[in-house]
């Protein structure tokens, strides 16, 4: 079964869905500053634009384009600047 879940006054949307390998959303975010909170761990990996993330415990932001991927503990929140639609796919475990 699928959910959709829309944050950041329709910023982001993101549908839900399960895999083999356990939960998963894909999504698409529009330009703006953005902050995730995390239950779960995440692998968030890029698909198509670029994130610009500021990952926990960091300072520096560090730029995420198509194609490569970060992760995030379970617990911990980053901060994402968009500025042209970017698309995701996230795995959480």
């Amino acid at each position: 079964m699928l959910s959709t879940n829309t944050y950041f006054d329709g910023k982001v949307v993101s549908i839900a869905f399960e895999t083999p390998e356990g939960p998963a959303t894909s999504g698409v975010m529009m330009p703006g500053e953005f902050t995730f909170g995390t239950s779960q761990n995440e692998r968030m990996i890029v698909t198509a634009g670029q994130l610009t993330v500021r990952l926990p415990g960091s300072d520096e932001w560090t730029e995420f384009p198509a194609g490569t991927e970060f992760n995030i503990t379970a617990g911990d929140s980053f901060d994402a600047r968009i500025e042209t639609p970017t698309a995701y796919l996230c795995y959480y475990s």
